[in-house]
């Protein structure tokens, strides 16, 4: 018997559709009121192909769908910038999940468990989306085993299902031929299907007005990192950033995305990461833009191998290296060079407070970090840099990747992400990367220094415009 003849009539057309994972199988409860779709990392009504997955159950079951989502108070290492983003695009949520007749359901603790909404509202079966991060994934493994009622799960936060690379892909070249052999198949717009019947509320039934403060009464959270007015969350802030970009920016995204003193980025990770809007999105309105004469085909192939190529890598690092927040992802001749030059005079050194609060010798980095602080975002050239003078200035290398992950999750929209994590491991831990020249503290890490790095575009401009407080994300 294979696994489809095993499956619920209901589950085979999925079996092989290598972005839905059956997680408990078995039939849809017989006297099911509903299908829930368990909302976390894909944050939007639109474009999310977990909730047009439960939409075509429900309507095939002839069901009413419900959006939950559970605002929890201890999200790993998420603070008062975070959630306040996030809250910000609970309306948004809300109001597109109406146009296609879904009840949105949030809840905060202590009555948010899973387990009992579904109770209270009967449900058939759950559907959820997918997080290749540690502690979310570690979530769902527990969930699958404790609920008595089907569940699946779509990776909605990536183009081209990760399932389709079933290792670690260890460098980009070596993975994207396959990714974009794959890319005429799976970027399609979605098709936003209507949920067919609606679901009634009960009386008495218990949720959050998702226009107040979810952090309300929450005493244990960190609300010592203040948000930011540059970045508005939600699906609709993040699909006007993308209108001005592609229409505005793409063009001259080659030659001005690697000029920090200019608004030449598309400044949507935040969104992404969040999942207030799909890459699929972003990726087809990009092609409009080239095929409106708006853009270059050159502009998009640029833009798309950042986009799909270095952001769906860090997916596939995180998912298959269980260690990716620490040095212990290095490579192994990564690893070997960095233990050889542990012992190297690092001068100057400094703690992570001192680096936290930018008080270094170095300008540039200062402006960096303070850019990172103040406005929740950091450009991704100035990263790169970032992260490699931390290994440069701490005292050893398990100590920099520390500190790096720590500022970065702490301050960063787009923190506690794949991107983020990939990013560092590549800067201090050699990892999507080849052995450079040898020298001290780097070994044959790729080095980045100062001058060079500061030569390339105007760095004095760039560091003004952080003091003076004239850089914005609109």
């Amino acid at each position: 018997m294979t696994q489809a003849d095993a499956l619920p009539e209901i589950f085979r057309p999925y079996v092989d559709d290598p972005r839905v994972t059956i997680r408990r199988g078995g039939e849809p409860l017989k006297d099911g009121k509903c299908i829930v779709y368990w909302m976390q990392r894909a944050q939007r009504g639109i474009d999310n192909p977990a909730l047009d997955l439960a939409i075509s159950l429900g309507n095939e079951l002839g069901l009413p769908v419900i959006t939950y989502f559970s605002a929890i108070s201890n999200f790993p290492h998420a603070n008062l910038r975070h959630y306040v983003f996030l809250n910000q695009g609970l309306p948004d949520i809300e109001e597109d999940l109406a146009e296609r007749n879904v009840s949105f359901v949030v809840r905060r603790p202590p009555h948010h468990q899973l387990e009992r909404l579904l109770q209270e509202v009967g449900a058939a079966l759950v559907v959820g989306d997918e997080n290749p991060c540690r502690e979310p994934e570690r979530w769902r493994r527990v969930l699958s085993r404790r609920l008595q009622l089907p569940y699946v799960t779509v990776d909605a936060d990536v183009v081209v299902p990760s399932k389709l690379f079933p290792k670690h892909q260890y460098a980009l070249h070596i993975m994207k031929p396959k990714l974009y052999a794959e890319l005429p198949k799976y970027l399609v717009a979605h098709p936003n299907r209507k949920a067919q019947h609606a679901w009634k509320r009960p009386a008495n039934f218990a949720l959050f007005d998702v226009r107040e403060d979810v952090t309300k009464g929450w005493k244990e959270l960190d609300r010592s990192v203040p948000p930011v007015d540059t970045f508005v969350g939600g699906s609709h802030a993040a699909t006007k950033r993308l209108k001005d970009f592609v229409e505005n920016h793409l063009h001259a995204y080659p030659k001005k995305r690697n000029h920090p003193e200019w608004d030449g980025t598309s400044r949507l990770s935040p969104y992404l990461h969040f999942g207030h809007i799909s890459p699929v999105t972003i990726a087809l309105a990009a092609q409009k833009a080239v095929d409106q004469g708006k853009a270059t085909q050159d502009s998009y192939d640029v833009y798309v191998n950042e986009l799909i190529g270095w952001r769906e890598i860090s997916v596939n690092f995180v998912k298959y290296v269980p260690n990716y927040d620490s040095l212990e992802c290095a490579p192994e001749w990564a690893q070997k060079t960095l233990r050889e030059h542990a012992r190297d005079k690092r001068e100057p050194q400094y703690a992570l407070e001192e680096l936290e609060q930018a008080k270094t010798y170095d300008e540039l980095w200062n402006a960096a970090q303070m850019q990172m602080m103040k406005y929740g975002w950091m450009h991704n050239y100035l990263r790169m840099y970032w992260a490699k003078k931390i290994l440069e200035w701490s005292p050893n290398p398990a100590s920099a990747f520390e500190y790096a992950v720590i500022l970065n999750d702490k301050y960063e929209l787009d923190g506690r992400d794949p991107n983020g994590y990939q990013g560092i491991a590549w800067a201090i831990a050699g990892v999507h990367d080849r052995p450079w020249f040898e020298r001290p503290v780097f070994g044959t890490i790729r080095y980045m220094s100062g001058a060079s790095t500061g030569k390339k575009f105007n760095s004095k401009r760039y560091i003004e415009n952080i003091a003076d407080g004239n850089w914005s994300g609109d």
